[in-house]
């Protein structure tokens, strides 16, 4: 930290070491940080006020008209598009990806111009070890003195030297209690599903994913390389993919609804959304754990905006702005002032599907790079048959 925050002042370093000291050993990939000790409020600037209104535009004269947006489908607040306009200047256009391998591939194979994008944490160490993402300049992200340190110095960038925390969130299973009258609680229940919900599962179009609850189901970790284990976990995809009626990422929320399907292995803010408009649904992290995840806004190197993309980030990570957008898209929001400050929905802060207690939390697993062992994670995906 010291070399980008030489020419602040001794006041200001002080501020932010404190905010975003990252954790003094960073954890075990496969086993999610405890939740800390809650900081005093006073800790934070208050996000109303000057603090919420003082300008968080930058360099005015520095700024591009447009900023392009690399990202997951429905995951910005459409209000939060239309402030960085109104009090910036620039018009922000947003292009989607349904998975991290989508991501990958697409800047793998040339696409140049975007300027933020917004990889998972396995996908995060993979970029950085191909040399994709453009380091940021903290100078440009007073910011971050508002993220909880919890999410900071993870194990795929422990430095941030290229990633700032943007959403976190865990991968359950959702299951419609109308339609269902028993309680479903194990991955059991969609890998052998009773006859009452066959060819009514959704699972997500997402590799990593897919077979991670497989091989959870199993016992096994979702980050084995272990050939062995891998085939098994291959074995009890295609038994149940005849009982699936869709691998999708961005239509699962719609199929839950519409009771086109009655179970989904589905992301955290996409069930309380699919719940807000289908209250007998129900998002259940299974008895076995599943993945918990954070995504990451990020800058590719390619990026010819490089600047207004550190401004855009920062403000992002403005209190009232993450508030906004957590209060829209649902996700757990790693911004602590945001959450001190209670300008996040009480009724979200207190739901453990969003924010679970650390027992549950124990059982998680985060996705790290399986290095050469991606091959025969792939080889199990196309044998599958997931249509891209």
């Amino acid at each position: 930290m010291g070399k980008w925050a030489r020419g602040l002042t001794l006041m200001v370093l002080l501020a932010i070491l404190v905010a975003c000291g990252a954790p003094a050993a960073p954890p075990n990939p496969t086993t999610p940080p405890t939740s800390p000790p809650t900081a005093p409020a006073t800790e934070a600037p208050p996000a109303t006020g000057p603090a919420a209104a003082e300008d968080s535009c930058g360099d005015r004269s520095r700024l591009s008209k447009q900023l392009y947006l690399f990202n997951w489908p429905d995951y910005i607040a459409q209000e939060v598009l239309e402030r960085f306009e109104r009090e910036c200047g620039v018009k922000v256009i947003v292009d989607t990806y349904d998975s991290n391998e989508t991501l990958l591939a697409k800047l793998q194979a040339g696409a140049t111009g975007y300027d933020v994008i917004v990889p998972s944490d396995y996908m995060v160490s993979i970029m950085i070890k191909e040399g994709m993402l453009a380091e940021l300049d903290k100078n440009n992200l007073p910011n971050l003195k508002h993220i909880d340190p919890a999410y900071l110095g993870l194990y795929f960038d422990p430095e941030n030297k290229y990633t700032v925390p943007y959403m976190w969130g865990t991968s359950g299973f959702m299951y419609d209690t109308a339609a269902v009258q028993r309680e479903l609680k194990s991955w059991k229940d969609l890998f052998e599903p009773a006859p009452d919900i066959q060819g009514k599962i959704a699972m997500l179009k997402d590799e990593r994913e897919v077979i991670g609850a497989a091989l959870k189901y199993l016992g096994f970790s979702m980050n084995t390389t272990n050939p062995e284990e891998l085939q098994k976990a291959k074995e009890v995809l295609l038994r149940q993919k005849p009982y699936v009626k869709a691998y999708t990422s961005d239509t699962t929320r719609d199929l839950l609804v519409a009771g086109e399907v009655v179970v989904a292995h589905i992301w955290t803010g996409d069930a309380i959304r699919a719940r807000d408009a289908k209250p007998t649904l129900k998002y259940v992290i299974p008895e076995e754990g599943c993945t918990i995840w954070q995504d990451n806004l990020a800058i590719p190197k390619t990026s010819k905006n490089k600047y207004t993309a550190e401004v855009f980030i920062n403000f992002l990570m403005r209190p009232d702005i993450a508030a906004i957008n957590a209060n829209t898209i649902k996700f757990g929001s790693p911004n602590r002032t945001a959450v001190q400050q209670r300008l996040i929905d009480p009724t979200l802060l207190n739901d453990p599907g969003i924010y679970p207690p650390d027992e549950l939390k124990r059982k998680m697993e985060w996705l790290i790079d399986v290095g050469e062992a991606i091959e025969l994670y792939d080889r199990i995906w196309t044998e599958l048959g997931v249509e891209q």
